[in-house]
């Protein structure tokens, strides 16, 4: 049995506390949902910020719900041109990564940690993982066969929670380098 699941790319986004949210759009201010993304409950906003490195700046979108820390995901690419050190780590595990500066329409917030380079994972469900002979945590290749740029993606950590849906997130430097166009089906060699 082939072991199939989609391969979602995700571009440079930030997910902020309730406290950075109301500096950066004002007191009491709630994100407003553009579009429901593929994990049961997240959302792409319509709100945007500026992120502020060492040498430049660039805009993203801000991604919900409120999450308790601030975490700014940039593809190596973004960080280099903007001056900011993006560690490869687990979303979520920003203590000791990079520092930048968000700025809203009302106010601007100095991160002193939360700027990384998502590593690329799949999420998966319990019945998923069981599915496909996976645990949490597990390390696996994912093959990616697009036309002239097949490529085989190593380290690809598993997160399995019952809070998930099954798909693969990859950031646009690994989608260029396998000239994905949309979403694309791969396969886990484990």
């Amino acid at each position: 049995m082939k072991k199939e699941v989609m391969v979602e790319v995700s571009a440079r986004h930030v997910h902020v506390t309730k406290e950075t949210l109301e500096i950066l759009f004002g007191k009491g201010h709630e994100l407003t949902n553009k579009k429901d993304l593929s994990q049961p409950g997240q959302f792409a906003c319509e709100e945007k910020v500026t992120i502020v490195g060492e040498k430049g700046s660039l805009k993203a979108s801000i991604l919900g719900p409120c999450r308790p820390a601030d975490q700014v995901e940039l593809s190596l690419t973004d960080a280099r041109t903007i001056g900011a050190a993006a560690p490869i780590r687990e979303s979520g595990d920003v203590e000791g990564s990079g520092v930048c500066k968000l700025v809203g329409p009302c106010g601007e917030v100095e991160l002193k940690e939360g700027v990384i380079a998502a590593k690329r994972h799949i999420h998966a469900t319990p019945a998923d993982a069981e599915k496909y002979g996976l645990s949490d945590k597990q390390i696996v290749s994912v093959k990616i066969p697009t036309e002239g740029r097949a490529l085989i993606f190593d380290d690809v950590v598993v997160r399995v929670s019952k809070n998930y849906a099954l798909a693969m997130h990859i950031d646009t430097d690994e989608s260029n380098a396998a000239a994905i166009k949309g979403n694309v089906t791969g396969e886990i060699l484990a």
